[in-house]
């Protein structure tokens, strides 16, 4: 699995990312990569109160990450027929839109 390199994620917006997956589908490479995005130690340092929950499943149902933010607003992002980049990207721009210092810093 490559994850993307150089890809900076900051969950203080965040309060619980779930993901549901049945690791023996073909369509779960995309899901399992985000996983690790967000999952990973620098990610996870930038809040240490963001729940990051995996549900494995051998039921063939679809992967799904559903992300509870701090305001309790809820994404839920269907990972079978998306790539990782564009699970980020949808990811950050909620992430940007709630936070207005990283708006600012956005601009700048």
């Amino acid at each position: 699995m490559a994850a993307p390199s150089k890809v900076t994620v900051a969950l203080k917006t965040v309060k619980k990312i779930a993901f549901q997956f049945c690791p023996f589908e073909s369509n779960v490479r995309s899901t399992r990569e985000f996983l690790a995005i967000v999952g990973s130690e620098k990610a996870r340092s930038t809040n240490m109160n963001c729940e990051v929950i995996t549900t494995v499943k051998h039921d063939k149902s679809e992967p799904v990450v559903d992300i509870t933010y701090i305001d309790g607003e809820r994404l839920v992002i269907k990972g079978a027929k998306l790539t990782s980049t564009e699970m980020l990207s949808a990811f950050q721009s909620h992430c940007i839109a709630k936070d207005p210092q990283t708006k600012a810093a956005a601009k700048k």
